[in-house]
């Protein structure tokens, strides 16, 4: 009767002990998620004569009443992030032989990111990261304020 006992308690104690870390680790992933770091800019495309310069790192309106349209990092230079205009679902690099174009051919967009968090993880780090408040990249590194 004794051991039955004990090994229940064994039981049940071990069962709350995993329960309790499996809650920390969805825990854990959807903080990772609702994250708002992201390798996506979204941005008003209204044309050169348009000076609002609205930059977002979620959808909505420019500060001119278009759409921003979402476009993906290529690079970050300084307080400036250089953008490829064919979309968020891109995935194509910035053109090696013509800086002012990406993979895909399509011209690429410069705007400023001042105020916002980027990644700052050094030479050769690709994660280009962007966010509108302090976090990590999704290399890991902390998020630095531009």
């Amino acid at each position: 009767m004794k051991k039955t006992f004990l090994s229940t308690l064994i039981f049940l104690f071990t069962v709350t002990v995993l329960a309790g870390f499996a809650f920390a680790e969805v825990k854990k992933a959807k903080a990772a998620k609702s994250t708002s770091a992201s390798n996506i800019l979204y941005v008003c495309n209204c044309g050169p004569e348009c000076k609002c310069n609205t930059v977002s790192t979620k959808p909505g309106k420019c500060a001119c009443g278009a759409e921003l349209v979402p476009m993906h990092i290529l690079k970050i230079e300084g307080d400036e992030a250089i953008l490829c205009t064919c979309g968020k679902d891109c995935t194509c690099k910035l053109d090696p032989n013509d800086p002012s174009k990406c993979g895909c051919g399509k011209q690429v967009k410069s705007v400023s990111i001042k105020g916002m968090y980027a990644c700052r993880c050094g030479a050769g780090c690709e994660c280009n990261t962007v966010s509108d408040k302090p976090g990590k990249c999704r290399c890991g590194a902390d998020l630095k304020k531009i």
